[in-house]
């Protein structure tokens, strides 16, 4: 399986999109900015969209890319683009964007028995079959209903933690799991830890004693994203120091990188 990073950012900025990633050429994993920087060919071969929620940084291309792609689809009389997400996403979506007000409701164009877009509702626990990969969804903790997502493939599941606080259950799960990588959430720094945990993201001090719930025997790459892009440079400063400088004398470093729109990781 092919995992490329069209974004990894917690806002936009020059070079920074928000959060999407591409499982080999068919199934995307959110819908943010970094999707507009596909070719119409791209965006025409996705045919799956895990959604982790309903903000904006990770919806934000989806109305657009059903709009660009709206003509390819049907002149080659392809199946509805299938948007796989939680039911209070789902109601948030055609609520406020696909209503006809914000963006035409492409779940009834051309037609509703023949509709560009199908949403599919999903469960916490579930594992979906989409593009021939198999897709665990994994409970999150945020301010609207979240999940994140597990990718299975040959070396190992590609984790997302989507946007998420404290989540022992993720973390219970996790540990069940043959992770080849991790890709976690850190949006702000320790000089908004407050405003993480009123907005329920993390910051490097939340993150520090959630990677202590790794279980010890369990060693993968974990790979930092939504980090808000002027404080990008500090967060991961503030993560290297409280990784290189354990508390304890049992503690262990992480393997702890920055993720960056345009990589590609093969697994």
């Amino acid at each position: 399986m092919r995992v490329r990073v069209l974004g990894c950012s917690g806002a936009i900025a020059q070079g920074c999109r928000t959060t999407s990633f591409l499982l080999d050429d068919d199934v995307l994993i959110d819908a943010g900015t970094g999707v507009g920087d596909l070719s119409l060919d791209e965006m025409t071969r996705i045919q799956h969209v895990l959604l982790t929620h309903s903000h904006l940084d990770h919806v934000a291309s989806l109305p657009l890319m059903l709009d660009s792609v709206a003509a390819l689809r049907l002149a080659a009389g392809a199946p509805p683009l299938l948007v796989h997400a939680l039911p209070g996403t789902i109601s948030a979506l055609q609520t406020h964007i696909f209503n006809n007000l914000i963006w035409p409701d492409f779940a009834a164009i051309p037609s509703a028995a023949t509709p560009l877009m199908r949403f599919v509702p999903i469960a916490v626990g579930e594992v979906l079959q989409v593009g021939g990969k198999a897709v665990e969804v994994l409970p999150a903790v945020h301010t609207v209903p979240a999940v994140g997502y597990a990718a299975a493939s040959a070396s190992g599941h590609w984790v997302f933690s989507g946007d998420t606080e404290r989540n022992p259950a993720f973390w219970q799960r996790v540990n069940q799991l043959p992770v080849a990588m991790l890709v976690i959430e850190t949006a702000f720094s320790n000089r908004e830890a407050e405003l993480a945990r009123r907005s329920l993201h993390l910051a490097p001090s939340v993150l520090a004693t959630e990677l202590d719930q790794i279980d010890r025997a369990h060693r993968f790459p974990i790979y930092i994203t939504h980090t808000k892009p002027a404080e990008t440079g500090l967060i991961m400063d503030e993560i290297q120091r409280f990784d290189q400088t354990p508390n304890r004398e049992a503690d262990l470093p992480h393997d702890i990188r920055w993720l960056s729109a345009g990589m590609t990781f093969e697994l």
